[in-house]
């Protein structure tokens, strides 16, 4: 961590200590919702109210997350109010989204490498980091380096890697990157996200019960605010879409597939560090083995989900491929062709040419090499991974 940021981390540490909780503005929902001129669904309001209530119960918040937690929720109500409210113009309402491309898997699987090369066909559309912050449509002469938004982001994005050292080299993004879809369908407080950067089990148990329809018919109206009235291809991505399948396949009937897999036993330690990297900067009451348990027995649930989707009548073949981690970082652009191939798409030159440079500028993805994480530190037990995920790893990592 530089100078800069041990600084500040010192700072908040410091706050933790002296600044007490009622001094700081209220992070109840009516006062969000207030502060955030905004008038959520009832749905929306029910999950902002099982997550702060969460939050209130099973977090103990640092200096920093009570205060990033408030701006997070404004921010969310803010936005899903003029996605909203943009529903009243005709163009963007009835603007369909067609067939759009989930990408899904494990995480740490290559699906990140695989919707950034994506990206770069410019017959895709990805939401991108900064749509999150700031959404609307990305113009087609977009640029990153002048646009004051995505300049905005790129600076927050570096002050969070400040102050979570290791998350830049697990996860290195831009505020041009393209982004995952709980970030959208957090918008309406109903998301597996909170569970990664907070501890909330309640609140996880809450979105389990309550399903992920409301959150994926949202979905759909932030990616119609995105277009701007003009129908685009899609290309979504996020491992925890294998949780929600069910709504994305009743918002998006015609959706179509690319399923990543990796040997979970190479994963887990990476997705359980990650956890803990992300949750620093806002919980001082962090548990590895429970970070560890949380993530082995989501994961394990996520394996069997996919060998079920696998089986599903209402998926046909031809929607979707199969893509395994060692043939997606060792020959990319011919992973690339046979998602192409598989549903008909046609890859023109200008892609080839700009996936061809991503690659060659940033090889599997800009993940350094380094030595596996350990699932021990998490009291993750090989042996027993290694029997839970034996019928997904029989059927997909043979």
């Amino acid at each position: 961590m530089r100078w800069p940021y041990r600084a500040l981390s010192a700072a908040f540490g410091i706050a933790d200590a002296v600044v007490p909780k009622a001094w700081l503005p209220s992070t109840q929902p009516d006062a969000l919702i207030e502060a955030a001129g905004a008038n959520p669904a009832p749905a929306a309001r029910e999950g902002l109210r099982h997550l702060i209530t969460a939050i209130d119960a099973d977090s103990k918040l640092t200096f920093f997350g009570k205060v990033s937690l408030r701006w997070d929720m404004i921010r969310l109500l803010r936005n899903a109010q003029h996605v909203e409210d943009a529903q009243r113009d005709p163009a963007i309402a009835s603007a369909p989204v067609q067939a759009p491309i989930f990408v899904l898997g494990l995480p740490r699987s290559g699906t990140t490498f695989l919707h950034s090369l994506l990206a770069e066909d410019r017959d895709n559309q990805v939401p991108r980091n900064w749509q999150m912050i700031y959404p609307g449509k990305r113009p087609d002469d977009f640029n990153p380096q002048t646009d004051r938004r995505a300049r905005a982001v790129d600076k927050q994005l570096k002050l969070f890697a400040g102050l979570a050292p290791g998350f830049a080299g697990m996860h290195p993004i831009t505020a041009d990157s393209p982004q995952e879809c709980s970030e959208i369908t957090a918008h309406v407080f109903q998301s597996l996200r909170f569970d990664t950067t907070f501890r909330v089990p309640t609140y996880l148990r809450w979105v389990e019960a309550h399903g992920h329809h409301e959150a994926f018919a949202f979905h759909k109206r932030f990616l119609q605010y995105l277009q701007a009235g003009v129908p685009a291809r899609w290309v979504l991505k996020c491992p925890d879409h294998t949780f929600s399948l069910d709504a994305i396949l009743a918002v998006y009937p015609d959706a179509r597939f690319v399923v990543v897999h990796r040997d979970p036993i190479a994963v887990l330690g990476s997705v359980a560090h990650l956890t803990e990297v992300l949750r620093r900067p806002f919980l001082s009451n962090i548990d590895p083995a429970e970070i560890g348990a949380q993530v082995g027995a989501r994961w394990i649930e996520g394996a069997n989900l996919l060998l079920a989707f696998d089986r599903r009548p209402d998926v046909e073949p031809v929607r979707k491929i199969h893509v395994h981690y060692e043939e997606l970082t060792g020959s990319p652009l011919t992973v690339i062709e046979r998602i192409y191939n598989q549903f008909s798409l046609k890859l023109r030159a200008q892609a080839v040419a700009a996936i061809s440079e991503k690659i060659a500028a940033r090889p599997r993805g800009g993940y350094g090499n380094h030595a596996p994480y350990s699932l021990e530190s998490f009291k993750l037990s090989p042996q027993a991974l290694q029997t839970q995920f034996a019928p997904y790893v029989s059927q997909y990592c043979r």
